[in-house]
């Protein structure tokens, strides 16, 4: 099948959900309002709530939830075949992915951009808060670890691809500060600058892996590399949030956007025929990279591309600080998502399109490789071609690199750069999965003052330096450990299911929001998938409690399912409840955004006579509307 087909399919399907139930949303469920102060203003503090220009808000959130889950999942997930990926991220893109993320954000702005557990706290009660926060704890330390995973294993012994990497760190520390102070609202002019600079990065590339002085430098071993993301994480977690982490995310996405779009040309041009069945023979489970069957597996191997627990942090952390408009709830939440899941089905295409028997001997340890029994076709050449070998390099990021490179360099004219290619599309992969460890960890610092703040309030101040230098240390402490001690087969499938759970949990707390403003009849647009993936993902977590973590004496990977499966029902009961409760005593709301604004604009008005914030807020948003 040509792989053009999947892309013109799923560029339709993104753009009307974007364009009528993205909308629809908006408009009938949530009700955005516009002339709402948001929280950016109303505690903006120059640290964590900066009211930021929407594109750039985009961009970070876009980077932030788009780590390496569109790039890895659906990667990992091609040995069961091409379809049930695609079918996974059309589906649950569109009624559950987008849903979820837009939902949680405009709760948490309408809760002063608080946490999901603040939320839950609010609204089900302090138990299910607890709950919550350990719940999204436990998730945020597994999330960095099976991202930073991923990353140590298409980093490592690479000089080429760490430097380039490397380099993009001073580069957003300079964007930061040319934006803030040299030349501040100059975005367009900063832009340039920071995508010049990272492409100037991947250009000497080859110069500093020649160099017999610099290569030495740049070629680290896996754990040096564990080491050097734990000591980034926490770096961008304690400083301001205009200085390394919304440069570096917004900069990265006019990469990553503009690599998949080119991607998506490439795909257009070349017409690459995807290789890979619609299905496999492990569908049934065996496979060398998830052991299990296609059902339930599917849904946790591609989380972020479909539905991602993670985003919520994401959504209730830095994006809600920083909106400066409740209008922009859709682009930025149901839109973000969307192109996450476009992602996905690019990353797809992109793996299918290599020789089934290459693409398993890049993605299986060389033991689990030589007991499938089969040959490798095209893979001699393609190590010749990128300069690297790229055999027995699992978890999807080298494998989704060389399909893209070679799709590229069947390019009329650009079949001599393959080399360029693939590290570029390493540094496109890096970048990726460093923004989602940079905001991850940030939000997991937000998570863990908040929850030590219980029992020592001056703690969980977020204004609070040592409570933010020790809340940072310890969760690049706990996700590092991890990645130094376990291995892809052991930390992703562990990450799905804490991630999909997670997932549930938001899906049934921003059930009990819709309830509690009056919109009980339009329940079912987070109840759907609520229940949906209650099913799978129990079903999953069962089968790998029992028919992995068990019988191989795994116990804290085994203790964790099971905590996490508890914390998930205690969240859902006590949301059932509490929408049962909402449903029989809040009135029926039938108002619109039209309806609400129409009143808001007024209020706004008087408020701006006396309130410093309003006036702002009405200057720079509404003024220019």
């Amino acid at each position: 099948m040509n792989g053009l087909y999947l892309v013109i399919i799923s560029a339709l399907v993104f753009v009307l959900a974007y364009r009528f139930y993205g909308a629809f949303i908006a408009a009938k469920v949530l009700t955005v309002n516009q002339y709402k102060v948001t929280p950016a203003f109303r505690f903006e503090d120059g640290h964590d709530y900066v009211p930021t220009n929407k594109y750039v808000v985009f961009g970070h959130h876009f980077a932030a939830i788009a780590g390496a889950g569109p790039l890895v999942g659906p990667v990992i997930a091609a040995q069961f075949g091409y379809l049930p990926g695609a079918l996974w991220i059309l589906i649950g893109g569109v009624l559950a992915g987008a849903v979820h993320d837009m939902v949680i954000l405009f709760c948490s702005m309408r809760y002063d951009g608080k946490s999901i557990a603040e939320i839950a706290k609010a609204q089900i009660g302090d138990k299910v808060g607890l709950a919550t926060s350990f719940a999204v704890l436990f998730l945020n330390i597994l999330a960095m670890a099976g991202m930073a995973v991923v990353i140590v294993n298409a980093l490592h012994d690479s000089p080429w691809g760490t430097f380039t990497i490397g380099m993009t760190i001073p580069i957003a520390i300079f964007i930061g500060i040319y934006m803030q102070y040299l030349r501040p609202g100059k975005i367009r002019e900063g832009t340039v600058i920071g995508v010049v600079l990272t492409l100037l990065a991947v250009i000497l590339g080859p110069t500093v892996s020649a160099s017999p002085v610099l290569a030495p430098i740049f070629t680290i071993n896996a754990t040096g590399i564990s080491i050097a993301l734990i000591i980034y994480g926490f770096i961008a977690a304690a400083l301001p949030v205009w200085l390394l982490l919304a440069p570096r995310d917004y900069l990265s996405t006019y990469m990553k956007i503009g690599t998949i779009g080119a991607l998506a040309l490439g795909i257009i041009i070349v017409g690459p025929t995807v290789q890979m069945p619609a299905v496999t023979q492990f569908v049934s489970g065996g496979g060398p990279v998830i052991t299990g069957p296609v059902l339930p597996y599917i849904f946790i191997t591609i989380a972020c591309g479909a539905i991602s627990g993670f985003h919520c942090m994401i959504s209730t952390g830095t994006t809600p600080k920083m909106l400066m408009n409740e209008r922009s709830i859709l682009p930025v939440g149901y839109g973000a998502m969307l192109t996450e899941s476009f992602v996905g089905m690019m990353a797809l295409i992109a793996a299918c399109s290599l020789v089934p028997n290459d693409y398993f001997a890049i993605n299986s340890t060389a033991a689990h490789f030589q007991a499938l029994g089969i040959q490798v076709v095209d893979l001699p050449q393609l190590n010749q071609m990128v300069g690297e070998n790229v055999a027995h390099r699992p978890g999807g990021a080298v494998s989704l690199a060389v399909g893209m490179a070679f799709i590229f360099s069947n390019i009329p004219g650009l079949d001599h750069l393959m080399n360029y290619w693939y590290h570029f599309c390493i540094m496109f992969e890096a970048l990726f999965i460093m923004t989602i460890i940079d905001a991850g960890t940030r939000v997991g610092r937000y998570m863990l003052q908040e929850l030590i703040g219980r029992v020592w309030p001056k703690f969980g101040d977020p204004h609070c330096t040592p409570g933010a230098i020790i809340a940072s240390a310890l969760i690049c402490g706990a996700w590092g450990y991890i990645v130094l001690q376990g291995n892809l087969s052991t930390i992703w499938p562990i990450f799905g299911v804490s991630n999909q759970l997670l997932a549930i949990i938001t899906l049934a707390i921003s059930s009990v929001v819709i309830c509690s403003i009056g919109k009980a009849r339009y329940l079912w647009v987070t109840v759907i998938p609520w229940v949906f993936l209650t099913i799978v993902i129990f079903w999953a977590d069962y089968l790998n409690m029992f028919e992995i973590y068990l019988p191989k004496g795994e116990w804290l990977l085994f203790v964790v399912s099971a905590v996490m499966a508890i914390l998930v029902i205690i969240v859902s009961i006590g949301a059932i409840k509490k929408c049962l409760y909402l449903s029989k005593t809040v009135p029926p709301s039938y108002d619109t955004t039209e309806t609400v604004e129409a009143e808001e604009l007024k209020h706004l008005q008087e408020l701006i006579k006396t309130d410093p914030q309003a006036k702002r807020f009405h200057d720079l948003t509404i003024a220019h509307h």
